[in-house]
This record gives structure tokens, sequence and C-alpha cells, in this order.
């Protein structure tokens, strides 16, 4: 089953991202060389794709995992957890409709 995996960072995370952020991506490779990714990206914090110093508010994850707990558990493991990038994370099951 498919599951959203939402982070919302802690305000001035923009150093702990950026020295994170190989270990985060890491990890989702993996998960897209198995397959199971649908989707990851940031939300920038200010309308621009380069937010540049402003930073990113959260970040967005949509990938297959076996069950929630499954889910819950891979995304405790984020190295942005263990940076202090995200205040909170949310992980909720997802049913994909569009596109087909």
């Amino acid at each position: 089953m498919l599951y959203v995996i939402q982070g919302e960072d802690v305000a001035g995370s923009l150093p702990q991202r950026l020295a994170a952020r190989p270990a985060h991506l890491a990890r989702l490779q993996a998960l897209q060389d198995a397959g199971r990714l649908l989707l990851a990206g940031p939300f920038p914090a200010i309308d621009a794709i380069d937010p540049g110093p402003a930073g990113f508010s959260g970040s967005l994850i949509v990938a297959e995992f076996a069950s929630l707990a499954d889910a819950q558990a891979w995304a405790a493991a984020d190295p942005y957890v263990d940076a202090g990038v995200y205040a909170q994370v949310t992980v909720k099951p997802f049913r994909k409709v569009l596109p087909a």
C-alpha cells in the first residue's frame, strides 16, 4: 500500500537540512531502486523553485510499504529526523486515483 510521509521543518532548519541531505537522498534512492517511490520533494518556504536562504518548510514522500508500522518506522529513521530538521512527521495511508 502507498503511504504519505509529511515532515514539517523547524524554523531555521536549512543548515541541518543541507548537512543531512546526502543521507536522506540515499534512502530515497533505495526506495526508488526498489520500485517503491512514487514521488518525493521539499516544500519551498517561499513561492520559488530555489528558495535560497529562506529554505524549506517541510517535505513530502509518497512510497509503498508493507504496512503503516513499516512506513512509520522508515520515517522515524530518516536522517532529517536525526538531524533535528523536522518538528513533526505525519504518516498516513494513501490511495492513488489519478493519474491511472
